[in-house]
């Protein structure tokens, strides 16, 4: 291989931040201040009677020695600071230069750092790099004071990015990097010593004694030597990766006992990686730099070549992303910041297959996890509640810097929906047409897809677009989904998901057809581009297919090593056993499931039972994919309380011996025995998923839009001109009415919640006002919410045409219902009022739970685990029977009609409705005034909003 330069030079082009140009001007005497600011959210609702709380923002101050500055008000506190320093640059008269440098003045840059590496003030600093200096000076003999140039290179990042402009392959060529250095140590023979074919520096004067004498030279009395673990990783992927013993004496350079290690005469020639892992880890590859290194040290950078001839260790490679030649070893040590002390940890041979694992984009959400044998990449983000471990995007970004690829690019775009009639009913994707107006913005970085626009609830839906590029920019794959989604974050969510989705496919089956390749892709919505894509990725893939064979070559189950009674073939279960009484509630999708579990290595004929993970307790969303199908397969068919075991085949062998304590001992026995995974599982509980996402798994359109509609359409044909909703919470039925023709001129809406009201009032707003500039929804002239309890009395409500109270007495005790039926038919008596509860006998069928009366006693009820109610917040829920009981007695009581009906489901077959409903109507002629007279002035409720044709939108006086 052979890179270099060529006639002319490309220099990118230099970017100093404002901040960067202050702190090279000032250094620490530039003190930042940020603050919080405690602003306002922005008048969304006017009118609106509750305190609004704007997003978090922040304002920085940058003292100078001369002056103070302040930056505007930002969201984000980075964004703070560099404006308080564009600010200070300003008022210094400094307008940094967006010229590109020259090939000359990045040369010149490259010099004046290496200069000022062996100056006697980088001696005394406390640079991670001035402990390799004060090292060299331990060495002995020809060794004294030289310093490998390998070391340099590794440990200095602003070096690195000057060698980047002057060629912007030293991104991934360390060779190439090594010789720039060297090249500009040979333009300064007046300051520093170099010789050919040699890979280190030597300053040309001795440092002055009171350096050399200083305490940042004294040895620390607390260890006179360390050991420390690292791992040997062979060039030959048919030899094991082995645990290396590293004895460093407190006299020693650790770089030289390095090179004995691979077989070098002194640390000169060892080469070292960039950090593999966190940005402040110390963890590195070493490995000897190949005999074919060659090396102009000619003052010449435009003609800087390296030639390097040499077996590629795939292993070593795939972690750094650079090319490592020959045995490697992996360590982490090192001198850091503002510690004199060489820092050092063991690398243990499990760390090692967990920096494996980690590669692969299921692996990054398993350690999250903590559960390598039981977690699996989710196949859907349902909810930021439900959801465990790592978030989509945030496993996307960790991956794409674990392959050392460029933060993915997120571009999210919003419609903005104009609410229509004809918009009530669309195909299940959300169609966009030429009305909608499409809003795009670059995002550097879960839910339910929206199936229709009125199920988004608001005024727009968002969806969003990845790309992945490599480090020089070259495009890999990109993913743009049609779906749109209610929120800007779960479509991100959703994005990121379906790339680590498509990646897993492929790292599990690298030797997958190009015709299934591209399919998959395709269903994925995931465009790649295969020259780009399998440079990236053929140097892992192929060293994963080289561990894949390794481990099928082993002595691994085999279908008569076990009893194959109560397997379950198709989920690769065998030997499944269930203990403990069934208690009759069993897991439904959506529900977060909790078990405890063990998972143990067996040999054939059960000579050996190593443990290799368990968890006491494990939470999961079932029907999500977050666990590995043997689980979920298992888990469904169990009960609360229930345990199980069960044998599954092994999986790939990384996965095993990152989960293994003692890594070593097991990969001979896995080379050598028949052995299968052994699960052991208890059902702990499970807890019930929200009722919204309940129904929408069994109706569609939602549960909860039917009851809306049916309410609207009575509403229409009843030709009211007055309405309240009862319990309007955030205002679904009000908006649904909006959109819609009506005779309505007044609505009202009252509730206990005022963040409900709160955003009530913002859809409100919104599209009222709409109508205000002539779009004609409704003749509606005004709208009021109110705080305030439904059980108690207001006589400004009093005779409306029409009252609402949908799913919302079941959210109070019963007596209180019953309460609340009295009150508002004998006080507010409105013409008509519409009420729905859930239908408790229908929990059967939502729940796949066994039926048992609410009469029953309570502690049989405990025991038999019957069907629950849909929500947490429930506080009762009633049978038919219950229900019509209750309706029935109330409109006697109070003159009035009563009408049963319901949505979801049907009233012919068993249970009935999902949800059920009574529609009462008085039955006194709607001009007999039959009023209280005492109570009018029984002002209960608070105006939170209000709004009317005329003045708008106004807040109570």
């Amino acid at each position: 291989m052979e890179t270099g330069g060529s006639s002319t030079i490309a220099v990118r082009k230099l970017s100093l931040t404002p901040k960067s140009i202050i702190f090279q001007k000032f250094g620490k005497e530039a003190l930042y201040t940020v603050e919080e600011v405690q602003d306002v959210a922005q008048n969304e609702c006017p009118g609106l009677a509750i305190p609004q709380k704007g997003p978090c923002l922040y304002r920085c101050s940058l003292q100078l020695p001369d002056f103070t500055v302040s930056s505007g008000i930002f969201k984000k506190k980075k964004d703070a600071e560099q404006s308080a320093a564009e600010k200070a640059l300003e008022k210094l008269g400094i307008h940094p230069s967006t010229d590109e440098p020259s090939a000359e003045e990045a040369c010149d840059k490259l010099i004046a750092c290496v200069k000022y590496f062996f100056s006697d003030e980088f001696l005394s600093s406390l640079h991670p790099l001035s402990g390799h200096f004060r090292a060299s000076l331990r060495r002995d003999g020809d060794l004294y004071g030289s310093v490998p140039t390998s070391v340099i290179a590794a440990c200095d990042s602003k070096l690195c990015n000057i060698c980047k402009l002057i060629n912007p392959k030293v991104e991934t060529n360390h060779f190439l990097l090594i010789s720039y250095i060297m090249s500009a140590a040979a333009r300064l023979p007046e300051f520093v010593v170099t010789s050919k074919g040699q890979l280190s520096i030597w300053r040309k004067n001795s440092y002055r004694p009171e350096i050399i004498e200083s305490p940042l030279f004294q040895q620390s009395d607390t260890v006179d030597s360390i050991c420390i673990t690292g791992m040997h990783i062979p060039c030959s992927v048919e030899k094991e990766v082995q645990p290396v013993t590293l004895n460093i004496s407190s006299t020693e350079y650790y770089l030289d006992v390095i090179a004995l290690k691979l077989g070098l005469a002194d640390g000169n020639k060892v080469m070292i990686s960039r950090t593999i892992g966190k940005a402040s880890s110390e963890m590195r590859l070493y490995f000897a730099a190949p005999n074919s290194y060659l090396m102009d040290q000619s003052s010449d950078f435009v003609n800087v070549k390296v030639h390097i001839e040499g077996l590629l260790n795939s292993r070593a490679s795939c972690f750094c992303g650079q090319d490592i030649y020959g045995d490697a070893i992996l360590a982490s040590i090192g001198y850091t910041w503002k510690s004199k002390d060489l820092f050092h940890e063991d690398i243990t041979l499990q760390s090692y297959y967990r920096m494996l694992v980690n590669l692969m984009p299921s692996g990054v959400y398993k350690l999250s996890r903590e559960a390598i044998l039981a977690a699996e990449l989710p196949v859907a983000f349902t909810t930021r509640t439900n959801w465990r471990g790592s978030f989509p995007r945030e496993i996307l970004s960790t991956f794409c810097r674990q392959h050392w690829l460029s933060e993915p690019v997120f571009s999210t775009s919003s419609i903005s929906l104009k609410a229509s009639s004809e918009t009530s009913r669309l195909d299940k994707k959300l169609k966009v047409s030429e009305s909608v107006e499409q809003d795009k913005e670059c995002v550097s970085g879960g839910g339910t897809a929206t199936n229709d626009l009125k199920s988004v609830g608001s005024e727009s839906a968002f969806k969003c677009e990845v790309k992945l590029f490599s480090k020089s920019q070259d495009l890999i794959l990109e993913c743009s989904p049609k779906e749109f989604y209610k929120k800007q974050s779960d479509s991100i969510q959703n994005t990121s998901l379906k790339v680590l989705s498509w990646l897993n496919q492929y790292f599990k089956d690298p030797n997958m057809s190009s015709e299934k390749l591209h399919y998959s892709a395709s269903a994925l919505d995931i465009k790649f581009y295969p020259e780009n894509f399998f440079k990236k990725f053929s140097l892992y893939l192929s060293m994963l297919n080289i561990q894949q064979s390794e481990t099928q070559g082993g002595n691994f189950l085999r279908s008569n090593s076990m009893n194959t009674q109560n397997t379950m073939p198709e989920n690769g279960v065998c030997c499944l056993s269930t203990g403990g009484p069934d208690s009759g509630v069993y897991p439904s999708n959506g529900c977060l499931l909790f078990i405890s579990y063990s998972v143990s290595l067996v040999t054939e004929g059960g000579n050996t039972k190593d443990l290799l993970e368990s968890r006491e307790e494990f939470e999961f969303e079932i029907g999500s994919g977050a666990v590995i199908p043997h689980v979920e397969a298992v888990v469904t068919q169990m009960s609360i309380g229930q345990s199980a075991c069960f044998n599954t085949e092994l999986p790939i062998q990384e996965l095993i011996l990152s989960a293994a304590d003692d890594s070593a001992r097991l990969i001979p026995l896995l080379l050598s025995k028949v052995c299968w995974l052994e699960y052991s599982i208890s059902l702990l509980r499970t807890t019930e998923p929200p009722e919204d996402r309940m129904e929408q798994a069994f109706f569609s359109p939602p549960l909860s839009k039917q009851r809306v509609e049916y309410a609207v359409q009575h509403i229409r044909h009843s030709c009211a001109t007055t309405l309240v909703d009862f319990g309007c919470g955030s205002g679904s039925l009000l908006d649904s009415l909006l959109d819609y023709p009506t005779s309505l001129e007044k609505v009202v809406g009252v509730d206990i919640s005022l963040k409900s009201l709160s955003r009530a009032a913002k859809i409100l707003h919104s599209k009222l006002s709409k109508k205000s500039d002539g779009v004609p929804y409704n003749d509606v002239k005004s709208a009021v919410l109110y705080d305030g309890s439904i059980t108690e009395f207001d006589s400004r409500l009093r005779g409306f045409n029409i009252g609402t109270c949908l799913e919302v007495i079941e959210h109070m005790e019963e007596d209180e219902a019953c309460n609340f039926g009295n009150i508002v038919l004998s006080y507010f008596q409105p013409r008509i009022l519409i009420v729905s509860t859930p239908n408790y006998e229908y929990n059967v069928i939502l729940q796949r739970s066994s039926l048992t009366s609410q009469e029953d006693d309570p502690d049989d009820k405990i025991q038999s685990q019957s069907c629950k109610f849909r929500n947490h917040d429930h506080k009762f829920e009633w049978t038919r029977e219950q229900f019509n009981s209750w309706a029935s007695e109330l409109a006697a009581r109070h003159n009035y009609s009563v009408e049963f009906s319901g949505v979801g489901g049907s009233v012919d077959i068993e249970p009935g409705f999902a949800s059920q409903i009574a529609v009462f109507r008085s039955r006194l002629p709607p001009e007999e005034d039959n009023y209280p007279k005492d109570e009018d002035l029984a002002h209960n409720y608070k105006v939170i909003w209000e709004w009317d044709s005329n003045n708008q939108s106004r807040s109570s006086p």
